[in-house]
């Protein structure tokens, strides 16, 4: 199967937030939609509706997610756990299908973690507590916070990346903006983003 054999026809936060009630894992928006949800309205379209939480929790939201038939993602191709484990094991993204609707749901991305500790996947001496990563909005709705975001977003830097940098950046503070900076230049030494967030 190709990513593209489905529509994308994603949840909100709220829907994502309302069928995780209960996961006794730590879990929060990513992407595009956390950074929306840091700003508090929502800025733009968006295509898709990404999650984070911990690979070892993957199991669980699974199971609360019933109605999903999940796929690891990469290089164009998605796979059932069951054809590719290792492929699976090489991936961070899994895409939800709901198996009624055909149609993509939800992205969870799987994410490395040790000791309540989430770690960066692009460089693991990148490193915080989950009550450091996870913000929550008035109503509950847990999103990552958007030096996170904006960190994997540095990568691409599209112009909707570009955007939520210039949405998210008059909201940080100057330690925050500082940690960006850091964790950006550790990443990507030669990011155009460092010389706005010196």
């Amino acid at each position: 199967m190709r990513w593209d054999d489905a529509d994308w026809r994603p949840w909100r936060p709220e829907e994502a937030a309302e069928r995780l009630d209960g996961l006794d894992a730590p879990w929060c928006i990513a992407a595009g939609w956390a950074i929306d949800l840091f700003v508090g309205y929502e800025r733009r379209e968006h295509e898709d509706l990404e999650i984070a939480a911990p690979d070892d929790a993957f199991p669980n939201i699974g199971a609360l997610l019933d109605g999903l038939d999940f796929y690891a993602v990469g290089d164009g191709e998605v796979t059932t756990f069951d054809d590719a484990p290792d492929r699976v094991a090489a991936t961070h993204q899994t895409w939800g299908l709901d198996r009624a609707a055909f149609e993509w749901r939800i992205d969870v991305f799987r994410e490395p973690s040790a000791g309540g500790e989430w770690i960066c996947r692009r460089d693991d001496r990148i490193r915080l507590p989950y009550d450091e990563v996870i913000e929550r909005t008035a109503d509950g709705i847990p999103y990552v916070r958007p030096e996170v975001a904006l960190l994997f977003k540095a990568k691409a830097a599209r112009p909707k990346d570009d955007g939520d940098l210039n949405d998210a950046l008059p909201l940080l503070g100057r330690s925050r903006r500082a940690l960006l900076h850091d964790w950006i230049a550790l990443v990507h030494p030669d990011h155009a983003w460092l010389e706005r967030l010196a």
